[in-house]
């Protein structure tokens, strides 16, 4: 077998591809972070890299170099994206054992670090209606931004999934949709009566048949056709269109997109909802990943033991 690092990098991404359906946003990622191995151990002063160079020791080094690496500005490079980088490596190191590779370091020998913040930010009800109260419905932007927000809270949609929705997709009578989620896996998502009356006057509003269901307005004379994808709105534009509002709403947290999909989670949680269906209509593939609203559910069981146990009641 072939123990060329750069060509087994190459084999993994292709196998992430036609084997995993992996999107093509992490297909990049992965092969960004495997890149960034590679390069170091070129650094190191290995000519050509090959899997017996993935020692431990080789792997304690680069993490170090990672902890050491510049993130934005001068900061170091948080721990959240230290970890990405480790993900990325068990991944590649559990393919090259699951096809026999010999000599591999084991992929359960890696733990990915832990980040020293683990509070959940979500916004409560109060500052989450002051926010979707922002756009200005009357200005150009106004009533897609009013849309977005909207739909980012009424189905808890990743940013990327928001961004590659269609139009022709969004059924606003029956107010759900199924939307292709991480590792390719499909769910259904449901609509508030809020949420879809609003993305239908967006709709309504717009003068173009481009299939994306959000756009960045035309300018002076611009015509956007039947066929135009480039002016889908980027991850980017979402996620300075919520800071902005965010801002504008003097809300006390540093909200995000993904802000906005807790949030959905935590009002369904507090309303009563189960862990169980949360996850499903998070995506989670696992149902430990929903564990981290258990601030909201312990909160609730608190209740239920409050008003039901006889020994409250003496």
């Amino acid at each position: 077998m072939d123990n060329d690092l750069s060509q087994l990098i190459r084999r993994f991404l292709e196998n992430l591809e036609i084997e995993r359906n992996c999107s093509k946003l992490t297909i990049r990622n992965y092969e960004h972070y495997l890149n960034v191995l590679y390069d170091f151990l070129l650094d190191e002063g290995i000519e050509k890299p090959e899997i017996k160079n993935l020692t431990p020791e080789t792997i304690r080094k680069f993490r170090l170099f990672l902890s050491r690496k510049s993130g934005t500005g001068d900061q170091s490079m948080m721990i959240v994206t230290q970890g990405y980088y480790v993900i990325a490596l068990r991944s590649f190191l559990k393919w090259l054992v699951k096809n026999d590779y010999t000599g591999v370091m084991q992929p359960e020998k890696l733990d990915v670090p832990k980040n020293k913040d683990h509070s959940l930010k979500f916004l409560d009800n109060q500052q989450m209606n002051r926010l979707l109260n922002q756009p200005l419905l009357s200005s150009k932007n106004g009533l897609r931004d009013k849309a977005i927000l909207e739909l980012l809270f009424s189905t808890g949609l990743r940013v990327s999934e928001l961004v590659s929705l269609n139009r022709e997709k969004i059924n606003l009578e029956t107010r759900e949709f199924n939307v292709i989620g991480k590792g390719g896996k499909s769910r259904i998502v449901f609509i508030t009566k809020s949420a879809a009356e609003y993305v239908g006057k967006y709709l309504r509003s717009r003068l173009d048949k481009a299939p994306p269901l959000f756009v960045r307005n035309s300018g002076k004379g611009e015509v956007i056709t039947a066929s135009d994808e480039s002016k889908r709105l980027t991850v980017r534009t979402i996620q300075r269109l919520v800071k902005s509002y965010v801002k504008k709403a003097r809300i006390p947290v540093a909200a995000t997109p993904h802000t906005l999909r807790h949030s959905m989670a935590t009002d369904l949680l507090r309303g009563g909802a189960d862990l169980r269906s949360v996850q499903e209509l998070l995506g989670h593939k696992n149902i430990a990943t929903t564990q981290i609203y258990t601030h909201v559910t312990d909160a609730r069981l608190r209740e239920v033991h409050e008003k039901f146990h006889s020994g409250n009641r003496k």
